[in-house]
C-alpha cells in the first residue's frame, strides 16, 4: 500500500527510534529509524530505507560486509573512512560503499550526523575487522588515526 510518512525535526510518525545494533562496544552516539521495508505493508520492496544519526562527536562501527549500499547525508556534516581514505562529508553528499570496502562514519565536525542509507532486505551481517585485517589492508596513517573500535 502507497503511503507517506510524515517527518518533523528528523522523527517520523509511527516510526520508533532504535539502538544502532546491540552490540554497544563498537560505536558511540548512534540511533536508526527503519524507514521503510520492515513492515508488514512494505514487503513487496526487496530493499529497506533506514535513517541513522550519529550525535557530535559519535561514530558508527567500523565494519565491512559482502553487500553494496548508498548513502545520503541529510543533516550536518561530518567525515568518514571508505576503505584506506578519509573523506569530509556535508549535505547532501552521496555515497556509495560497494561490498567488501571498510567503513565508518563520525560526527566530528561540532555537529550531529544524519543520513540515509538504502540497503538490500536480504543481506549479509557486517563484519568488524580484527587487527590482521587492518594490518593487511590499512596503510594510510590518516585512516589509522581517524578508526575507532
Amino acid at each position: 500500500m502507497s503511503k507517506v510518512i510524515k517527518c518533523e525535526n528528523y522523527s517520523w510518525k509511527g516510526i520508533e527510534r532504535k539502538d544502532y545494533k546491540t552490540d554497544t562496544t563498537c560505536y558511540q552516539g548512534v540511533h536508526r529509524f527503519s524507514l521503510l521495508g520492515e513492515q508488514n505493508d512494505e514487503q513487496e520492496l526487496n530493499f529497506q530505507t533506514r535513517y541513522f544519526e550519529v550525535k557530535k562527536g559519535g561514530f558508527t562501527s567500523l565494519e565491512y560486509h559482502r553487500h553494496p549500499h548508498s548513502v545520503v547525508i541529510i543533516k550536518g556534516s561530518g567525515s568518514m573512512v571508505l576503505g584506506d581514505e578519509v573523506y569530509k562529508l556535508g549535505l547532501h553528499d552521496v555515497v556509495f560503499i560497494s561490498p567488501e570496502t571498510l567503513h565508518q562514519f563520525h560526527a566530528d565536525n561540532g555537529e550531529s550526523l544524519g543520513f540515509i542509507c538504502i540497503v538490500d532486505r536480504y543481506r549479509d551481517k557486517p563484519t568488524l575487522p580484527d587487527r590482521e585485517y587492518l594490518s593487511k589492508n590499512i596503510s594510510n596513517p590518516e585512516v589509522k588515526e581517524k578508526i575507532k573500535q
